[in-house]
């Protein structure tokens, strides 16, 4: 889908988002090189690139230098 302005699009994904049941979030954005605009804008479930917890009580390894 194209919209006319980047919170249009928000608006909509959003909107969508909170029908649907989950939450969103902004994930990254690109820009053009030519003028540094806003060109894309990643909005995205709040669950994408969820990783589990990691275990703190293990004894954390360093690498030596």
């Amino acid at each position: 889908m194209k919209f006319d302005t980047l919170q249009q699009g928000i608006s909509f994904y959003e909107n969508y988002a909170r029908v649907s049941g989950f939450d969103t979030r902004l994930y990254s954005t690109k820009k053009r090189k030519s003028d540094g605009k806003i060109s894309l804008k990643y909005c995205v479930c709040n669950k994408e690139g969820f990783r589990e917890t990691q275990d703190f009580n293990q004894t954390a390894k360093r690498k030596d230098q």
